[in-house]
């Protein structure tokens, strides 16, 4: 059985929708019920794009159960292109994936790309979602 979280967040997950304020113009990913900027309560959708760098990431060398056959593997902090401003910019957090761990870097590019997260649960189910793969 799917879990209600993992169906709520099939927008963010599956197409990168974002919640843009018609007030302010403000982009929140995930999307949110009140502007962080305006505190207004009226979005619009915009698809994010899938480019971005690396602001700062870390390597994990001893992961999770789930994850433990993926080990060492790269966790970074994304900066989307999106962003008009260090103050006001969209950011995430994705697995950055098929690369050499040692040789990942601040400041790189990065492509964002829809992959197979995790097994969820005692049924299997697979769980998608977007990981990070360098340009």
């Amino acid at each position: 059985m799917i879990s209600p979280r993992y169906h709520r967040e099939v927008p963010q997950r599956y197409r990168l929708e974002a919640g843009k304020c018609k007030q302010c113009g403000h982009i929140s990913f995930p999307p949110r019920l009140v502007c962080p900027k305006c505190k207004s309560k009226t979005f619009e959708t915009v698809k994010l794009s899938r480019e971005g760098k690396i602001l700062t990431f870390t390597i994990i060398r001893v992961g999770p159960d789930k994850f433990s056959k993926e080990i060492p593997y790269v966790v970074a902090i994304i900066e989307l292109s999106e962003g008009r401003s260090a103050n006001d910019s969209v950011r995430l957090t994705a697995q950055v994936a098929d690369c050499d761990v040692n040789k990942v870097e601040i400041g790189d590019k990065v492509k964002l790309v829809f992959r197979k997260i995790q097994d969820e649960g005692k049924s299997g189910l697979h769980c998608y979602g977007y990981k990070a793969v360098l340009v």
